[in-house]
């Protein structure tokens, strides 16, 4: 049983013969655990270098519950252990118990997936509380609670069809309060509870039989009940279900601070020292953000609890990347060295995978590498894009009249980084269109494109032109829940008290609108997969014609062609005849019309016939031209081959 306790993982081990337990508290008087497989009494943990305090517990197994008790200077009592993975239903949050867990046991399945390159991605960001929730007949159940991981099985099939690459979930780590968008978390280490559904649950049958199907239609073994018997697992089950599918999953991680509503057997001052001043509280600065508190960037042991955490999803949950929150954060509270470490480690861990910081200063610092003085990170959120697209789509719904800047468009089209796949470009996100967001919310596209009426021809062309310069532009687009189909209502995390504020599932059946929409996007989504022009990074934009409300982009791949153009219009009538150069004489195919998506499949289509041939005089600096069909409020696009 000889442990090197500096080399023992932090937390709770499962080993052969029990478990190890360590735990960083370095003013702590004593230290024990307490747990289930020694009837809650002391068995006590010794100090060893820096701080640490460790113990080798025989006779512990898997799911046995466990707590820390700490003596400090300050106050004693029961803490949860900052490293457990799983914690109990019964007792409830905040008196639950931590579990111990076996990573090791669960069945993965995903062997051989890989995750898209970084340009070909097309990311899809949710949040498992609000996206959808169902009872064994179906009926909806987001009003009465939040939806759970293995909800998401009921819409996987959904995401393959709509060619989504990757989900971005929305923070997953427990969060103290019943409903979240997550950005509260205090146990960054166990998935939220609310998330899972307990084992002996009446609804458990029902999503055990549906994971189970979903393996079963690609010939693999099913799980056992015991397979998903924790939110640790059913987590798993989800990540590993997406993977098979052909879905990356990217976790949305909150670093720049922790908490809320710590309770007293959570992480803030977890040593029990005196209260009061929070730079004794181990883990914490006394500077709040967002309702919680700032990590201690200057404490080393601070800084690689939450490195291990990035690792630990990479290990244990088999993720393919990390959308990281407020980074801005981080370097103004002196984390700059934290973030290149964080980087460093994960890209040495798993270079795949892609790291995304919102990073709201100098955006081009933080995608430097670390060895020129960079923060490290793959790509970072991009707003630029998104504003104009918003501010071009609110000038037009002012009216046929109404003045267009498209040369800030134009502009806009290139992501000032080199490397366009660095760029995450959005129309929506979980913030611009959250109901209860009281400092810059937006209205959804479909409800900015026709304030008046969202279902209206002017709001379901002109959210046509949104997406469709969002999908074939340079970068990696991100569709928020719902946008794919024209939800036009902000969203919340708590649909108890804004029941209103849910994705419209059902209008997918009944509101020709959103179902049109969606075939739009997906299809779209497609075409961006076909053409490997609108993943690479060149982009000319060639016309822009503010009068008559015209702007057309040229994009191929650089030393292969594969040359695609891509004419948009915000006239509120058809041009029959516009005349356009092309970058190449001769045929062009019309490989995608939005006007065939209005009342699909639209018989007034106003096209091209499926092709255009490119034999004009030379025009708009390329040696030919072509009289080409651009619909009202539309975006065609034409391939060379």
């Amino acid at each position: 049983m000889g442990v090197d306790a500096n080399n023992a993982r932090m937390g709770a081990n499962l080993t052969d013969w029990g478990a190890t337990f360590r735990l960083w508290a370095p003013t702590a008087k004593t230290v024990s655990v307490r747990g289930t497989f020694n009837a809650w009494s002391d068995h006590p943990l010794a100090m060893s270098d820096n701080g640490y305090w460790f113990a080798v517990v025989p006779g512990v197994k898997e799911g046995d519950q466990y707590k820390f008790y700490v003596e400090g200077r300050g106050t004693t009592g029961y803490k949860r252990d900052p490293f457990a993975r799983s914690l109990t239903f019964d007792p409830p949050f905040p008196e639950c118990n931590c579990f111990v867990t076996h990573p090791e046991t669960f069945p993965w399945h995903d062997s051989s997936f890989k995750c898209k390159p970084f340009n070909e991605l097309v990311l899809y960001q949710l949040h498992v509380g609000a996206f959808w929730s169902s009872d064994a007949q179906g009926k909806d159940q987001r009003p009465v609670r939040p939806g759970r991981f293995l909800d998401l099985l009921f819409r996987l099939e959904y995401l393959v069809e709509l060619g989504i690459t990757a989900v971005q979930l929305l923070p997953i780590q427990e969060f103290s309060t019943p409903r979240s968008m997550g950005y509260n978390g205090i146990d960054l280490y166990s998935p939220e509870m609310d998330y899972s559904v307990p084992p002996g649950n009446s609804d458990f049958q029902h999503y055990f039989d549906k994971a189970n199907e979903l393996l079963a239609r690609h010939g693999l073994s099913p799980f056992k009940q015991s397979d998903l018997d924790c939110q640790t697992k059913q987590l798993m089950a989800l990540v590993d279900l997406f993977h098979i599918y052909g879905i990356a999953v990217i976790f949305d991680v909150v670093y720049n601070h922790a908490g809320g509503d710590f309770g007293d057997e959570g992480i803030f001052f977890l040593d029990r020292q005196s209260p009061g001043d929070n730079n004794r509280s181990l883990y914490f600065t006394d500077q709040g953000w967002a309702g919680g508190l700032v990590f201690a960037y200057w404490e080393q042991e601070v800084c690689q609890f939450i490195i291990n955490n990035a690792s630990f999803f990479f290990n244990e949950y088999h993720v393919d990347g990390f959308r990281f929150d407020e980074v801005t954060v981080i370097d103004r509270f002196g984390g700059w060295n934290f973030l290149q470490n964080l980087t460093d480690t994960l890209r040495y861990e798993k270079p795949q995978a892609i790291l995304i910081a919102e990073y709201w200063a100098d955006q081009n610092s933080v995608l430097k590498p670390h060895r020129d003085g960079g923060a490290g990170f793959d790509s970072v959120v991009a707003s630029r894009l998104r504003q104009t697209i918003r501010a071009t789509i609110s000038q037009a719904a002012s009216g046929k009249n109404a003045s267009l800047d498209l040369d800030m468009l134009a502009a806009d089209l290139y992501p000032p980084y080199k490397g366009a796949w660095r760029a995450v470009q959005h129309l929506e996100n979980q913030d611009v269109v959250r109901i209860n967001n009281q400092t810059d919310r937006q209205p959804r596209v479909a409800a900015l494109a026709d304030p008046s009426n969202a279902r209206s021809w002017y709001a379901r062309s002109r959210s046509r032109v949104s997406n469709g310069l969002l999908l074939t532009s340079p970068g990696i687009p991100m569709v928020f829940m719902g946008q794919e189909f024209m939800e036009d209502k902000y969203w919340s995390d708590s649909p108890n008290y804004f029941a209103d504020c849910l994705i419209w599932w059902d209008g997918l059946k009944s509101d020709r609108a959103m179902s049109d929409h969606l075939r739009f996007v997906r299809e779209l989504i497609q075409v961006r997969a076909n053409y490997p022009a609108l993943c690479a990074d060149p982009i000319n934009v060639f016309h822009v014609h503010n009068d008559n409300r015209v702007i057309a982009f040229h994009r191929w791949v650089d030393g292969i062609g594969g040359d695609v153009v891509v004419v948009v219009c915000l006239r509120e009538e058809t041009w029959w005849s516009y005349q356009l150069g092309f970058p190449l004489g001769g045929t062009w195919r019309e490989v995608f019309n939005s006007d065939v998506y209005d009342n699909w499949v639209n018989p007034l289509t106003a096209g091209n016939g499926g092709r255009i041939v490119a034999d004009g005089t030379p025009l708009h600096g390329f040696q030919s031209s072509a009289s080409i069909v651009i619909p009202a409020n539309g975006i065609v696009v034409f391939a060379r081959n």
